[in-house]
């Protein structure tokens, strides 16, 4: 194996939002970064940064194909990861998840090199244990429409899993519950950057069902921590193992937090609830506690704070473009 510091690192799904954050990590940890992405979601400007940095390497690539690459660790990222985007072409998802695994998978076998599946809280579904720990099984609708996603991560883990048992390879699974920050798409329907746009337009503040439904939020740097500990983990921590922030909020509180620090005069306004959506989602960060010594440490509030000024920057530069 390679020392630390001259690993050459795949990340698929590279220019999206948690793989451009994961890039940054890995080569501020010393490591060759080759960022693979289709760019079906992700998109250059997250990485454009990064182009000029001589151990960078961006390569335009979809992993329902094969790819033939010579890297030491794989970070599987790669698959559209809100309902906006992987029900506008639910085949197309449910392939980037399982062809996808299996490409990352015979390509990690053939080099010998240890791979990292980022799955999801999703493969619990609409949970009937809370909060869930990773020995919960879920309770999924195979036929709804987030089933396409749900399932597509659900069958991505167990061809991990059978990989790691019939052919030896070195594997770790996490699954990522809500995530946020710098670089959310804005438009990809996810309930922070949704309030966070509308509130700063002074726009109606959607809120789906009554705003009692919960969910963890994990600032991006804490969920890119969780990555890195569990890939440097033991080669017997497997995973799975849940990363996000145990602390629920309810989406009304989290509504009406983003518009006291936006200042806006957003009102709120209710729609029915969508088919499968989850009323509770908490992760039990058992495990991530005892085997990597992580939990999340940037309060609610404080991520809110670097967000929004983040998604400032990107209206006001929308706002400049046509001027130019």
């Amino acid at each position: 194996m390679k020392t630390f510091a001259s690993k050459r690192v795949l990340v698929t799904g590279g220019a999206g939002f948690l793989g451009s954050h994961l890039c940054e990590r890995l080569l501020a940890d010393g490591c060759e970064v080759l960022c693979v992405d289709n760019y079906f979601t992700g998109t250059r400007d997250n990485v454009v940064h990064l182009l000029s940095h001589p151990r960078f390497e961006l390569m335009r690539h979809d992993v329902t194909f094969p790819l033939y690459v010579e890297v030491d660790e794989i970070y599987n990222l790669a698959c559209p990861a809100s309902p906006v985007h992987y029900q506008h072409d639910p085949v197309q998802t449910t392939k980037t998840s399982v062809h996808g695994a299996i490409n990352m998978l015979g390509l990690a076998k053939r080099l010998n090199a240890r791979i990292f599946q980022a799955s999801t809280s999703e493969v619990y579904g609409d949970p009937e244990v809370h909060p869930q720990p990773e020995d919960y099984r879920g309770n999924v609708n195979p036929i709804g429409p987030r089933a396409c996603y749900d399932e597509g991560k659900r069958c991505a883990e167990t061809l991990f899993f059978d990989y790691h048992r019939h052919c030896g390879l070195s594997i770790k699974v996490a699954r990522i519950f809500n995530t946020y920050g710098p670089r959310m798409h804005p438009n990809d329907g996810r309930v922070v950057s949704n309030f966070i746009v509308q509130a700063l337009e002074g726009k109606p503040i959607t809120i789906y069902g009554d705003g009692s439904q919960t969910r963890s939020f994990c600032y991006v740097d804490d969920l890119i921590e969780g990555f890195v500990r569990l890939m440097n983990s033991p080669a017997d921590i497997t995973g799975p193992i849940n990363l996000g922030n145990p602390g629920e909020f309810t989406i009304l509180e989290l509504a009406e937090a983003v518009i006291r620090l936006t200042g806006s005069k957003s009102k709120i306004v209710h729609h029915p609830l969508p088919q499968d959506d989850p009323k509770q989602r908490q992760p039990d960060i058992t495990r991530a506690k005892t085997l990597l010594d992580w939990k999340p440490t940037i309060p609610l509030e404080e991520g809110l704070r670097r967000t929004i000024a983040y998604f400032e920057m990107q209206l006001d530069r929308q706002k400049v473009r046509p001027a130019e």
